[in-house]
């Protein structure tokens, strides 16, 4: 089969692999749709990622298609099930698992792969985050679930409630997710960022107001002269040290921020201690999803608050990805390029 191999930093290779032999209590998945992530691109600037992905591997992690091959004899799965599967799973057993906290489990199992004709899924991912699709849900659709369960937990740990004003740093595929859903739930939504075309989609997707930050220097100000609003919540969906400074700067007094968007290793903020502490301000950091929320998330997909058509914007062909993510690299601003794998 034809597969992305990333084998260092910004060089990936597109080659004919031969597909694993499944173990007991795995599948294998005919890909149908693969989309491209922030984080894929990140890994591949860096070349690899500790937890995730060590070189030479295949590469990419959002999917969706149709069983085509499985080893789980007394499972209700069957060839030509429409499913979609997590990039990781939990293992259930270690400390953070037994309290509710998957995301942060000690042992979670990474998937990667998407970019391929086919990917073989563990048993693990099998029995925790591989979900059935409904007839009519789309592929690329359902594709988005992996990205959005991220953005589920975030909602969940804010405990975002209808009538609150929030504010979201980023209008990237994430930002542009947590505007959806934030609407969804019954939020008034303000979104600062750059690019006319994603401050649109913002529009669309449910803000009643767009900040335009321009090179980004007196961000604080420039939503505060644009707004007049208090903000119950900020979100960060940048993953910039000075961003995350500005969100605290940007909540009212008994708010609550969250750190979504990762900053680069080893990077530090500085901190007003008297503003955090008089101001009674909650100051919160989401990190991955869990199997409750990557449901929910498809659950979202499923009702129809978040379409691939809004998010999507691009398509390439597998031969050419390479291409594709050094464009990526040098300031392409697709929101997300749909992968045609079988091309």
């Amino acid at each position: 089969m034809k597969a992305a191999v990333l084998h260092g930093k910004e060089k990936i290779q597109i080659k004919e692999i031969a597909p694993p032999v499944l173990k007991s209590g795995e599948v294998r998945i005919r890909i149908e749709a693969a989309l491209t992530c922030g984080t894929d691109l990140k890994i591949f600037k860096r070349g690899y990622h500790a937890k995730m992905i060590v070189p030479p591997a295949v590469f990419g992690h959002e999917l969706a298609g149709v069983i085509s091959e499985l080893r789980t004899p007394n499972s209700e799965l069957r060839i030509g099930d429409r499913v979609v599967v997590a990039n990781s799973a939990p293992c259930g057993d270690c400390f953070f698992c037994k309290n509710n906290q998957e995301n942060l489990c000690e042992d979670l199992l990474f998937l990667n792969g998407a970019y391929a004709e086919s990917i073989a899924v563990p048993a693990r991912l099998v029995q925790k985050n591989l979900l059935r699709l409904k007839p009519e849900t789309d592929f690329r659709d359902a594709a988005l679930t992996e990205p959005l369960a991220c953005v589920v937990q975030g909602i969940e740990d804010l405990k975002l409630r209808a009538g609150q004003n929030v504010l979201i740093l980023g209008a990237g595929p994430i930002g542009l997710m947590f505007t959806a859903l934030a609407k969804n739930f019954g939020c008034n939504v303000t979104v600062a960022g750059r690019r006319t075309a994603r401050l649109e989609a913002a529009k669309n997707l449910g803000a009643s107001q767009v900040v335009d930050i321009g090179d980004g220097t007196d961000l604080v100000s420039k939503v505060r002269a644009a707004t007049h609003t208090h903000f119950d919540a900020v979100i960060e969906a940048v993953g910039k040290p000075e961003i995350w400074e500005a969100a605290v700067q940007s909540v009212r007094k008994g708010g609550a921020v969250n750190f979504f968007g990762g900053c680069p290793s080893g990077a530090t903020i500085a901190l007003d201690t008297t503003l955090i502490h008089y101001s009674n301000l909650t100051l919160l950091a989401s990190f991955h999803h869990t199997p409750h929320t990557i449901r929910r998330a498809l659950g979202f997909i499923e009702a129809g608050v978040i379409r691939a058509k809004d998010f999507v914007d691009g398509e390439c062909p597998l031969t050419q990805l390479p291409e594709l993510f050094k464009s990526m690299a040098a300031g392409n601003h697709a929101i997300k390029t749909l992968i045609r794998v079988h091309e």
